[in-house]
């Protein structure tokens, strides 16, 4: 089966010829469907609420419904019939996880007509939406509303352990009797909301074995392609920031090992793509072409429902890419190849198809005839892998960051500066050491250093001074000739005092503080008259 009609396309072209499914009107069907539902739902809220047991997945409510009415049924212009509700405290259960209220389920399916939707697939399902959007039906096969029995005890516990998934979303299981015929249908979450047109959709199953979409398909107004066509089309593939890339592959590889566990394959993700640069008054039309009416409660939202949600919560966006249109529907904000602004809705779907002794035999005969790992009819962890290898190197991508964040660029300046600051220091303070040890070696007396002094600068009873203009000039242009910014407007509540003969310090420390390099000069104590160190602030 197929459910990739979830894209919210109207049942096209011949609009007065009505579909039948089993020999049965679908205006009968959709009839049938609200009254029963209406019926069960109603009635279930008189039982009180209380811990879901094991038997309550097997448990049957049936009910008859006869056209002219009885003590407990309405009367109606539809065949009598009679509806079956399976498993009704465990669906309750689901709904109220979901924040699904009673009286909004009911007005949800109940209020309006259904609105049919086309098949595009090939398992002559029909599928149906209710009028505010939010639920899917669907008509399932005999085995596959059996498969939903049996899985509902692990479903549960799966909900329970992480209940934002991109799994279908099941809110209950009916099965209209009349005339001989048992329709069975599903009520589901809708993926892809009518009010967000679709500009492409997909069908991703990971094979490539005729999975390119028909001539028949392509001709309608909103087709959906397939993995071939995607590779075609979006050959790039589809680019997020790295939060949401990570949150959407964890949830998938979630999810791909709950299906394997389950013996599940053959299951699809359903992609739609919005383009957000596509002329907004197209946008409005549509909107106001497929947006029901007023009528519709506003304030009721499924928890978890929407692509964003699903993979990681409410609340989240990523980086600003949909600041322009803030109303999003819920989708997940990516890029194309070309840069263009996309919103994505998406879900996994057709579930319902375990790897039993049909599946087996059918791939056993295609693997003769073809490629067996290109099949779509695999075994389930081969599957799993497939469909996960696809999705995460072929359709999804990572936006690589070209440019380094401003953090690190600072932490590799000031490490390269401060690499060079050490260097320049080392070799100032040796040579200070070198010309106080020329001076100390030459063993002047005190007499020959008044003589001395008669005729040079070096004189021992002179209070000692800054040094020179010039001598500061030419230490500042050593420091900014290794890319280094002397702070000449340093505060002077710290003079700088030399007393040797040179006017140089004995000892430096190199100190970072709060983004400024100091450079503090410890001088000698022998010779100092002040205990105020120098300091000279080197600036990034």
């Amino acid at each position: 089966m197929s459910s990739a009609a979830e894209n919210g396309e109207a049942a096209p072209g011949k609009q007065n010829e009505e579909k039948t499914y089993k020999k049965t009107a679908s205006s009968a069907i959709k009839g049938a469907i609200q009254l029963g539902i209406g019926y069960t739902v109603g009635n279930l809220t008189s039982k009180p609420e209380r811990d879901v047991l094991m038997q309550d997945f097997y448990v049957v409510e049936s009910v008859f419904l006869p056209s002219e009415g009885s003590n407990l049924t309405p009367a109606h212009h539809y065949p009598d019939f009679r509806f079956k509700t399976y498993a009704p405290l465990a669906f309750r259960y689901f709904r109220e996880l979901f924040g699904i209220k009673p009286d909004d389920y009911l007005y949800s399916i109940c209020s309006e007509p259904l609105i049919e939707l086309s098949n595009p697939g090939a398992s002559g399902s029909l599928f149906f939406v209710t009028s505010d959007d939010e639920f899917i039906i669907k008509t399932v096969q005999h085995k596959e509303a059996e498969f939903l029995q049996k899985l509902l005890p692990g479903y549960y516990m799966n909900l329970n352990q992480n209940p934002r998934t991109l799994l279908p979303k099941f809110y209950g299981l009916y099965c209209m009797q009349s005339g001989g015929i048992n329709i069975r249908i599903v009520v589901m979450n809708n993926v892809l909301p009518r009010s967000m047109r679709m500009h492409f959709t997909y069908d991703l199953k990971g094979s490539t074995y005729k999975r390119r979409a028909s001539r028949k398909e392509r001709e309608k107004s909103n087709p959906t392609f397939k993995d071939l066509d995607f590779l075609q089309d979006m050959h790039e593939g589809l680019y997020f920031d790295t939060e949401t890339y990570n949150a959407l592959m964890k949830t998938l590889q979630r999810d791909c090992r709950v299906l394997e566990s389950f013996k599940i394959m053959d299951y699809s993700l359903l992609l739609g793509i919005h383009f957000l640069d596509h002329s907004l008054k197209e946008k409005e039309e549509e909107t106001s072409q497929n947006v029901p009416d007023a009528k519709r409660p506003g304030m009721q939202k499924v928890l978890y429902s929407t692509a964003m949600e699903s993979i990681q919560g409410p609340g989240k966006s990523g980086d600003g890419i949909i600041t322009e249109n803030p109303d999003t529907m819920g989708g997940i904000p990516a890029k194309s190849h070309r840069g263009e602004k996309l919103l994505l809705f998406m879900g996994i779907i057709d579930i319902l198809q375990s790897y039993r002794l049909m599946k087996k035999l059918e791939h056993s005969w295609k693997a003769l005839v073809y490629d067996g790992d290109t099949v779509s009819v695999h075994r389930p962890s081969f599957y799993a892998d497939r469909f996960l290898k696809f999705m995460n190197s072929r359709v999804f991508k990572k936006i690589q960051a070209l440019k380094a964040s401003p953090s690190k660029k600072r932490c590799n300046s000031i490490a390269a500066l401060k690499a060079t600051s050490q260097e320049i220091v080392s070799s100032i303070s040796q040579e200070w050491k070198d010309e106080k040890r020329d001076l100390l070696t030459e063993g002047q007396s005190f007499s020959s250093l008044d003589e001395e002094a008669l005729g040079s600068r070096h004189r021992p009873d002179l209070v000692p001074s800054t040094p020179s203009l010039f001598e500061a000039a030419s230490l500042a242009t050593t420091i900014s000739s290794s890319s280094l910014y002397v702070n000449e407007h340093y505060p002077h509540d710290r003079p700088t005092l030399y007393s040797n003969s040179k006017g140089l310090p004995s000892s430096s420390t190199f100190t970072l503080e709060e983004g400024t390099i100091y450079l503090t000069t410890e001088p000698n104590t022998l010779e100092v008259q002040d205990d105020n160190a120098s300091v000279l602030d080197v600036y990034l």
